[in-house]
């Protein structure tokens, strides 16, 4: 069986996290399709495909479930979880109940890193920041990051105690979506803050199916 090198990012914590992982959106909304999804997130494991990243938000909890199925009986110490907290959810009353659901679903007692999915309008970043260092004091978690945050976002962030704890931004990137490219590459690259690049392929499929046509050309 071919596997892939192992490489990893370099974390401002000093850790490192794998380059490439696999990807559970969509995943768990079809019953039927549980055995096949495990079977292949199973599968990316054992290519050396070892970081699966989910949200509370995918089919409402169940990819978390898919993916407890998943690493069912594989060494925890060989994997890489990352989950994503709603925005709403990422408060004192809400994100320490919401974390042990996450928890529970994927069968684990600790996840690698937990991002905050978005950033809503009446989000208090200086409160989620609070809950997720509270959260990572307690081993809940080992660190933390963000999604989809732009420049602005990622100054106010920087802001707050301990905004710059920040470990990752998970933004979508690949030849249809650059946007990054215009300043948040740039900020990033400053602050030394790495990016987590979803939707590589594109999740409307245009760039696979631009290249089908041009063969067919």
């Amino acid at each position: 069986m071919v596997t892939l090198k192992k490489e990893f990012v370099l974390l401002p914590d000093g850790s490192s996290m794998p380059r490439l992982g696999q990807g559970t959106w969509h995943m768990g909304e079809d019953d039927q399709q549980l055995e096949r999804e495990v079977r292949g997130l199973r599968h990316g494991v054992s290519l050396g495909l070892n970081m699966i990243d989910t949200a509370e938000m995918y089919a409402d909890g169940k990819t978390e479930n898919v993916v407890g199925n998943a690493i069912r009986g594989l060494d925890r110490r060989d994997l890489y979880l990352v989950s994503k907290v709603y925005p709403w959810n990422a408060n004192r009353h809400q994100m320490y109940s919401s974390l042990e659901c996450t928890l529970k679903r994927m069968e684990t007692d600790c996840l690698d890193m937990y991002l905050l999915h978005w950033r809503e309008e009446d989000t208090d970043l200086a409160e989620a920041v609070y809950c997720l260092e509270d959260l990572k004091a307690k081993g809940k978690i080992k660190r933390w990051g963000v999604s989809n945050f732009d420049v602005e976002d990622m100054e106010d962030l920087w802001a707050v105690p301990d905004g710059k704890n920040c470990q990752v931004n998970q933004v979508m990137y690949n030849l249809g979506a650059r946007g990054i490219e215009y300043d948040l590459f740039q900020w990033q690259r400053e602050k030394k803050v790495p990016f987590m690049a979803y939707c590589l392929w594109d999740r409307q499929g245009r760039w696979s199916q631009k290249k089908a046509f041009q063969r067919r050309c």
